[in-house]
């Protein structure tokens, strides 16, 4: 007989978050076990729990997510969780600690969608770029052949950010500060695809500064909080022209998100060795459609 699906969740807030949980009931897990306050020290124990209660051939059936508000607190979780398995002894997990990749891949996919379907040879900017949604956007668009710029108010996390996606990505990224209206204007000059991933109440575009952006096609705000991120763009926008550039705000930016998060869900039981990060998760959400 099957066994039964189970999804442990790791959680590095005190109170496991409802969102993740509802969101993995709707995609059809069997069990849910929620762990909360979890750090690098409690995985291990946590981890050879799931892992030594169902043979190799079951642990497909077993899998974990690892999430919570503090994402660098989640990539600790996450490396400890991968240091634990060994052999067959794994199960597949998911990383999205305050939905970072989800909602960074959904944010890349509307920038193909408007970039005309692909980004290869693309200048694009992103404001925010230094926070764990930023990263994340610029690191997808970096592997999708765009140029790209990380726009922040502190120069110096700016570059540290744009050295470390060289790095990683191999692909051409600089670091411009925006603290100034002239400083933002002057990194976003050429740039075709802006995606404005800042903190809630941000506004990190106005609309005298992208008035002046002629080769401006596409803008995403990620924001859902007044002020937004990007002034002129509505929460609900999808694709929506805005004085010539297509705009897609984070309610229309959260539809595809949530699909995608399903997904990467049930992807988690199609095997026991799936590691699902910024990447994994863009490729899902290319999947769909």
């Amino acid at each position: 007989m099957s066994k039964p699906s189970i999804l442990v969740q790791l959680d590095t807030d005190p109170q496991p978050s409802v969102f993740d949980a509802v969101v993995a009931v709707d995609a059809g897990v069997g069990h849910l076990f929620r762990h909360g306050s979890v750090t690098a020290e409690d995985v291990r124990d946590l981890v050879y729990g799931a892992l030594f209660t169902r043979g190799p051939a079951d642990l497909h059936q077993t899998a974990l997510f690892v999430g919570g508000s503090d994402v660098a607190a989640g990539e600790a979780v996450l490396k400890a969780v991968k240091a634990t398995f060994f052999g067959p002894f794994r199960v597949s997990v998911l990383f999205d600690a305050n939905g970072c990749n989800t909602t960074a891949a959904a944010a890349v996919l509307a920038a193909v969608e408007g970039a005309g379907g692909s980004l290869q040879g693309v200048a694009a900017a992103v404001l925010g770029g230094t926070g764990p949604v930023g990263q994340r956007v610029a690191r997808l668009l970096l592997r999708l052949g765009a140029r790209v710029v990380v726009g922040s108010r502190s120069l110096e996390r700016a570059e540290a950010v744009a050295a470390a996606l060289r790095a990683a990505t191999g692909g051409a990224c600089e670091a411009h500060s925006t603290s100034k209206p002239d400083e933002l204007a002057h990194a976003l000059q050429g740039v075709a695809v802006v995606v404005a991933a800042g903190a809630a109440k941000a506004l990190l575009l106005p609309a005298v500064v992208r008035s002046a952006l002629p080769e401006l096609k596409v803008a995403i705000d990620l924001n859902a909080v007044p002020p937004l991120g990007i002034e002129g763009v509505e929460a609900t926008d999808k694709r929506k022209e805005r004085n010539g550039v297509l705009a897609w705000g984070a309610l229309g930016v959260g539809g595809t998100k949530m699909k995608i998060h399903k997904k990467a869900v049930q992807e988690l039981f199609t095997s026991n060795d799936k590691a699902l990060d910024a990447e994994e998760v863009l490729e899902i959400g290319r999947s769909l459609g």
